[in-house]
């Protein structure tokens, strides 16, 4: 039989068990496992078990659970709230502004946390009530929070970018300073269409009254709230992007800074510490399994010469061409899968065959992790509605939720185009933090 035959099976058999409701991890362990046994026989099990403790044994797996966790213990302690108080103050006397203020928190709350949920249950439970009591469009505001959550898979510290980093052998420090730029493009074109659509339909999102308005004393002393979170994200960021720390040592940095952050304002306690060592190991223990599933799985296609077959496969296409292809590839995957599993899954087949063609492998990650941004975005298996049908009120359809996000991954799009058009948006910081 030969390998491309193989490799069809393999792919049928595993999306047959994904829509059978198998869970991502155990699908693909339970493919690559039975047919390693058919092809190799039980001779292969030592390799598949490797190749599946290699990843999930890497140090940089402490990093995912400490990133995890920083955001977790700013989720469940609710502190992210006087971070929306001092955004309405400075935003609430323009059409559109507490979205606006909505979005600009989630992009400070991505540049501490790393992961979607985070961004967008604090903005479920703090912003929606006020932008729905204020009257603004439903989908304007559920299309804001969820572009806004979506922001952490983008701006540093980001997990998924910490997986490509696992799976491309990639420096996790290049990857997080590739991200900044892409990431305030796209959060600037989401304020520039709020804005402008509020602008000419104040009906979408009208201003505070003036009488409600906040004085410049107190929007003046309301910033001193914006100075802890500021140290933060420089604690962190900065400890990587100056040499003073790895991404693991960083993540231990957020995690206690977000502590003691929680701590200052009296939200740190016994059912919060509690409530987010619980959530970090659920995210942890389903990344891990995906990751033992992926590892067995991608130890037998290595096996029978996988990449081989890539390769062979884009020979003589233009390497603009594969490159788009495999982005519309991404796409089409981010609609029907799990955008982590995504990662780990075609970051070991796509890397080398990107490196081949002569394109930066930092680059291409950073376009690989904005089309997961839209992957969270686009129904059916969003992970975004998910989170964002936990906190609407019981009267908000599903219907409604993805109608609200299609001017949104609209302008994902838009950014990840300028970003394949113009690489050095991603590669110029990389490459003055991080000089050889």
């Amino acid at each position: 039989m030969s390998i491309e035959h193989v490799t069809l099976i393999l792919i049928l058999s595993a999306f047959v068990l994904f829509a059978a409701g198998f869970p991502i991890g155990f699908a693909l362990g339970a493919v690559g496992l039975i047919y390693s046994l058919v092809f190799f026989g039980p001779k292969f099990l030592p390799v598949a078990a490797q190749a599946a403790l290699g990843s999930m044994t890497s140090f940089l797996m402490v990093a995912i659970a400490g990133f995890v966790f920083m955001g977790m213990i700013l989720r469940f302690s609710g502190v992210a709230a006087a971070m929306y108080d001092t955004m309405y103050k400075w935003m609430g006397r323009l059409n559109g502004g507490l979205a606006i203020g909505t979005v600009l928190v989630c992009t400070a709350m991505a540049a501490m946390v790393g992961i979607i949920s985070a961004g967008i249950m604090t903005a479920g439970t703090i912003a929606l009530p006020e932008m729905f009591h204020r009257k603004y469009d439903k989908h304007m505001v559920m299309g804001s929070i969820m572009s806004g959550g979506v922001l952490g898979t983008l701006i540093p510290p980001s997990v998924p970018m910490i997986l490509y980093a696992l799976y491309s052998r990639q420096s996790v420090g290049r990857l997080f300073a590739g991200g900044m730029i892409p990431g305030l493009i796209l959060s600037t074109l989401y304020i520039i269409y709020i804005g402008i659509r509020c602008g000419l339909n104040p009906d979408m999102g009208r201003a505070i009254p003036p009488e409600e308005r906040a004085s410049w004393k107190e929007k003046v002393v309301s910033l001193k709230d914006a100075v802890l979170f500021v140290s933060l994200i420089l604690g962190v960021l900065g400890s990587i992007f100056l040499g003073l720390a790895t991404p693991t040592e960083a993540s231990a940095v957020g995690a206690l800074g977000a502590a003691l952050i929680a701590a200052i304002y009296g939200k740190l306690s016994w059912k919060v510490i509690k409530g987010a060592s619980y959530e970090t190991m659920k995210l942890l223990g389903m990344v891990l399994w995906i990751m033992v599933g992926i590892g067995i799985f991608n130890s037998f296609f290595m096996a029978i010469g996988g990449i081989d077959l890539i390769k062979n496969l884009v020979v003589g296409i233009s390497p603009w061409t594969v490159l788009i292809g495999m982005q519309l590839s991404l796409f089409i995957l981010g609609m029907v899968m799990d955008d982590y599993a995504i990662v780990m899954i075609a970051t070991p087949l796509y890397a080398p065959v990107i490196v081949s063609l002569g394109f930066d492998p930092i680059w291409f990650g950073i376009l690989f992790i904005m089309n997961m941004g839209m992957g969270m975005m686009t129904p059916p298996y969003g992970f975004a509605h998910f989170y964002m049908k936990a906190v609407v009120p019981k009267d908000i359809l599903m219907s409604d939720i993805w109608r609200s996000v299609i001017p949104f991954v609209g302008l994902q799009m838009i950014a990840l185009i300028i970003v394949m058009a113009f690489p050095q948006l991603a590669l110029w910081l990389p490459g003055l933090i991080f000089q050889r």
